[in-house]
């Protein structure tokens, strides 16, 4: 892994922090903003977002979900199924 690599890695981790704090505060469109530069980063250095990130965002409208604030968290046969507020489903297996 290059110096490049380490770096960007530490700013999606950072941004991912900050986009949960914003929601916390209410402020959802900085959470959006801060997810949006995440995927940036992710994009520009060939990278994948954390699996908890990757997780924790609509892929539809950006948003930084939390369960209970602005998403639905269900189980169903055997995937969790996470429902964001503007109607998008994310399916996830469990074992």
């Amino acid at each position: 892994m290059t110096d490049e690599e380490t770096i960007a890695r530490e700013r999606i981790e950072r941004l991912q922090s900050m986009a949960r704090e914003a929601v916390r505060e209410r402020r959802d469109e900085r959470a959006r903003e801060y997810v949006r530069r995440a995927r940036r980063i992710a994009e520009r250095h060939r990278l994948r977002l954390p699996r908890d990130f990757s997780h924790s965002i609509c892929r539809s409208c950006d948003t930084f979900l939390v369960p209970g604030n602005n998403a639905r968290v269900r189980t169903q046969s055997g995937h969790v199924v996470v429902t964001c507020d503007c109607g998008e489903q994310a399916r996830y297996p469990y074992a």
